[in-house]
C-alpha cells in the first residue's frame, strides 16, 4: 500500500521535475554508497576536452554534495521551483521548460571554462529560482520567519544566506546572470518595439515531451496562489491577488 502511494505520488510530479530531481538523488546516493566518487563528476575542461569524458557535462549539475544540510536545503529549492515553473507558467510547455535547462546548462558550462567552478547544480538551481521569481512578482514569501519580502528579492536572500554559510559568492551570481539573461530574451525583450523571440524550441522536443491533453483535476501549488509560501513558518501566507491589469504593469 505504501508504495503504491509513493508511486503515485511520484508519477504526479511533472516529467521534467520528476526526471531532474530523480537523477539528482540518484547521483548523491551512488557517490555515498562508494560507487562512484566526486572526483569522476565535476566539470574538469581538461578531461574533457583532451580524455572525452563527456559525462562531466552533465553530472556537474547533479550532485549537491554529500547527504547533509546542504544537498537537503538544495533539493528542496530545486524540487519546489522546478516544479512550481513546469506546473506554472510552462504547463503545458514541458518542450519549452526542456529548452530553458538546455540554454542554462550551455551557457553555465560556457562561463565554467572561464570561472573554476567544480559543481554548477546550486547555480543551476538559483537560475531556476530566479525566473520564478521575475514571473510572479507579487508573491510574498517568508524565508524562515524572519524576512518577508516580495519575490523578486528572493535570489538575493539566497545568495546572501549563501555567503553567510560560507558558500563562495560566484555559484549564486552565476545563476542570477543567466537567470536574467534566459527572462531577458524570453519574456521581455519579445515585447519591445522591434523585438523578436530568439529561444525557439525544436519540434522533435515538443513531440517527446508536450502533452496536448489538459488535466482537468489539476490542482496547483500553494506557492503558485497568491499569499506564495511561508518558508519555516509552515503554510503559505495568503495575500489579495493584485489587479490583472497592475500585474501586466510590471
Amino acid at each position: 500500500m505504501a508504495y503504491q502511494t509513493f508511486r503515485q505520488e511520484y508519477l504526479q510530479i511533472p516529467v521534467v521535475t520528476r526526471i531532474y530531481a530523480t537523477a539528482c538523488v540518484v547521483t548523491t546516493l551512488t557517490v555515498h554508497l562508494d560507487l562512484v566518487t566526486p572526483f569522476q563528476l565535476y566539470f574538469n575542461p581538461t578531461l574533457i576536452l583532451k580524455q572525452y569524458q563527456l559525462w562531466r557535462l552533465g553530472t556537474t549539475f547533479l550532485f549537491f554534495g554529500t547527504f547533509g544540510f546542504n544537498f537537503l536545503f538544495n533539493m528542496i529549492f530545486t524540487y519546489r521551483y522546478c516544479r512550481m515553473l513546469e506546473e506554472g507558467s510552462f504547463r503545458g510547455r514541458s518542450a519549452d521548460f526542456v529548452m530553458m535547462f538546455l540554454f542554462g546548462g550551455v551557457l553555465m558550462i560556457i562561463l565554467a571554462f572561464f570561472i573554476n567552478l567544480l559543481f554548477l547544480g546550486q547555480a543551476f538551481t538559483i537560475m531556476l529560482v530566479y525566473v520564478w521569481s521575475r514571473r510572479n512578482p507579487f508573491v510574498r514569501m517568508n524565508f524562515f520567519g524572519i524576512l518577508n519580502f516580495q519575490a523578486p528579492y528572493l535570489p538575493w536572500v539566497l545568495l546572501s544566506f549563501s555567503v553567510l554559510i560560507g558558500n563562495t559568492i560566484f555559484v549564486d551570481l552565476m545563476g542570477i546572470a543567466v537567470g536574467h539573461i534566459y527572462y531577458f530574451l524570453e519574456d521581455v525583450f519579445p515585447n519591445q518595439v522591434g523585438g523578436c523571440k530568439i529561444l525557439k524550441t525544436p519540434q522533435f522536443l515538443k513531440n517527446i515531451f508536450d502533452d496536448p491533453i489538459e488535466d482537468p483535476d489539476y490542482t496547483a501549488l500553494p506557492e503558485d496562489r497568491p499569499g506564495g509560501f511561508n518558508w519555516g513558518g509552515g503554510g503559505g501566507q495568503q495575500q489579495p491577488q493584485q489587479p490583472e491589469n497592475q500585474q501586466q504593469a510590471q
